[in-house]
């Protein structure tokens, strides 16, 4: 039986989490590690100076073994394969988070940040994503067929399946394209405004997004906003 640890970004409090434990424990023995509060965009940073907190947490799934870990995606992978579980897992499934990571925002996702630590670990890792919608119906309806396709496909070091739904209705989804490429291009053209004026001349800012549509044909990006399901690889060794 095979021996699954997930993780995600978005927290053990996470909608998405929770609907691929309930996919995932028809693949094998589940454990989860999971932040205890929102992780986002931290990529694939890890705890060296200071501890980590890991506590017991009821999923309310039968059969799952459950932990938050009050630190990011990377060290839930690191202290959950090499001391929280018994044993190595064979593959890490780190999801199903809550926005795309395709393009260059791969680069700043905890999502893809944890599969990556995954790979270096030397495990099956596959990141898994969704739209901001809130529409399930795609994902829901091929999640099970792609982990069918790739949960034993096993990649070179440092690589990483990278699986995106698009957020329409299924009837508007045209499919699955497979090895897509990471796009050049991005989803938000990003800027920073002063929110407010601090004492001794300092400035509050925050981030100001404006969405574009850059991308290349091939490429994840590409394929979402064509409204198909994206599977690629990806390959980070630094």
């Amino acid at each position: 039986m095979r021996k699954i640890l997930i993780t995600n970004d978005d927290g053990i409090k996470s909608e998405g989490l929770l609907r691929l434990v309930n996919v995932a424990k028809d693949y094998g023995e589940v454990w989860v590690v999971a932040p205890d509060d929102q992780r986002s965009a931290c990529s694939h940073s890890i705890t060296v100076h200071g501890t980590i907190d890991i506590y017991p947490y009821d999923l309310g799934v039968e059969g799952v073994k459950a932990y938050s870990c009050s630190t990011t995606p990377g060290d839930c992978v690191r202290v959950g394969s090499l001391a929280v579980m018994p044993y190595k897992p064979d593959v890490v499934l780190s999801g199903i988070n809550l926005g795309f990571n395709a393009a260059t925002d791969v680069q700043y996702s905890g999502t893809c940040g944890a599969a990556f630590e995954a790979a270096f670990q030397g495990y099956q890792a596959i990141a898994i994503s969704e739209g901001f919608k809130g529409i399930h119906e795609v994902t829901d309806f091929y999640i099970r067929e792609i982990l069918d396709e790739i949960i034993d496909k096993r990649l070179g070091f440092g690589q990483i399946w990278n699986v995106n739904f698009p957020d329409c209705p299924l009837s508007e989804c045209k499919g699955i394209l497979r090895d897509r490429v990471v796009s050049e291009g991005k989803f938000f053209d990003d800027t920073y405004k002063v929110v407010e004026e601090l004492e001794s001349e300092g400035k509050r800012y925050k981030i100001n997004g404006r969405e574009v549509k850059e991308f290349e044909e091939g490429s994840d990006l590409k394929a979402l906003f064509d409204k198909y399901v994206s599977v690629g690889i990806v390959r980070n060794v630094g």
